[in-house]
């Protein structure tokens, strides 16, 4: 069994590392938020004061971490503090599940790889409940090396462990997976409103199309009209699976990759505005799901 040290204790990362123990590994982990760190210790982990100290002298150092900034901080020690580069020993796998900015992500690889350790960008999919039960999707850049050696302990916290190609590659997968799920939330909500304002049942509608040219997963599975998919977050008031500000970012990012790119992107661009404009009317702690109310005029 491996020594593993976790960052970014959250409501992603708390899960994750809760699995990695309940698979017999023995993990150390840091958080700055008090709450998330007592929760992890209920849950097998020990706690330890700095990201440098949970990077020592383990086998694996896994991060999950809120953006481009954090990662690059804590990797590399932005700040005067020691990195988690610095710190490890050589030969250290590191996996970065965070979200970040493609350049944010390739330039800590290069970093990594410099100092001679083994690191894969791995962003995931599947939310919390995915956390929780070990079944999210992993999309993972970096070279072979570094992904055979990350797999056996991805596999642990994700159901499907995708290798997307070279450094970054992990995350230049996510946030192409995630603008297609926002336009198309969009689009739903959209049909579903012009829908009922034209007498149609959304229950009828959704008969029709989810076995028809108009099904999509978010259609399938995170209807954004009430009661009619079960389990979909619009049945709880838009308590959130996926937030908001989650899309709103992961918008952003896609974008930013865009630019960079030099790649047409207008339907992201206009559901990146579109998210904007939602979450910063407040709504940035609903479901993603709940942009129908700005669609249809529900909201101030």
């Amino acid at each position: 069994m491996a020594d593993i040290g976790f960052i970014g204790l959250g409501n992603m990362g708390g899960p994750m590392a809760k699995n990695l123990v309940a698979a017999g590994h023995k993990v150390k982990g840091f958080d700055v938020g008090p709450l998330a760190v007592a929760t992890a210790e209920a849950g097998g982990i020990a706690s330890v004061d700095t990201a440098a100290a949970a990077a020592r002298d383990v086998d694996v150092v896994f991060t999950m971490l809120p953006a481009g900034r954090h990662v690059s901080a804590v990797y590399l020690g932005e700040g005067g503090g020691e990195g988690v580069v610095a710190a490890a020993r050589p030969g250290t796998v590191m996996i970065d599940s965070s979200t970040i900015d493609v350049a944010s992500a390739r330039s800590v690889h290069a970093a990594a790889a410099e100092a001679g350790h083994l690191m894969v960008d791995a962003p995931v999919s599947g939310g919390v409940a995915g956390a929780e039960a070990g079944t999210l999707t992993m999309m993972v850049g970096g070279a072979d090396a570094a992904f055979a050696a990350a797999k056996p302990y991805l596999e642990i916290v994700g159901g499907k462990v995708v290798h997307a190609g070279g450094a970054g590659n992990g995350q230049v997968a996510k946030v192409c997976n995630n603008m297609i799920l926002g336009i198309s939330m969009i689009a739903i909500s959209e049909a579903f409103t012009l829908g009922e304002k034209l007498g149609l049942d959304p229950k009828v509608l959704f008969d029709i199309s989810s076995t028809a040219s108009g099904s999509c997963w978010a259609m399938l599975n995170h209807n954004p009209v009430p009661g009619v998919v079960e389990t979909a977050a619009a049945n709880r008031d838009y308590k959130p699976g996926f937030a908001t500000s989650m899309m709103h970012k992961d918008l952003q990012l896609a974008q930013a990759a865009a630019q960079q790119a030099g790649a047409a992107t207008p339907l992201g661009a206009e559901a990146a505005a579109l998210y904007t404009l939602f979450a910063n009317a407040g709504n940035a702690d609903l479901d993603y799901s709940a942009i129908i109310k700005l669609i249809a005029g529900k909201t101030a």
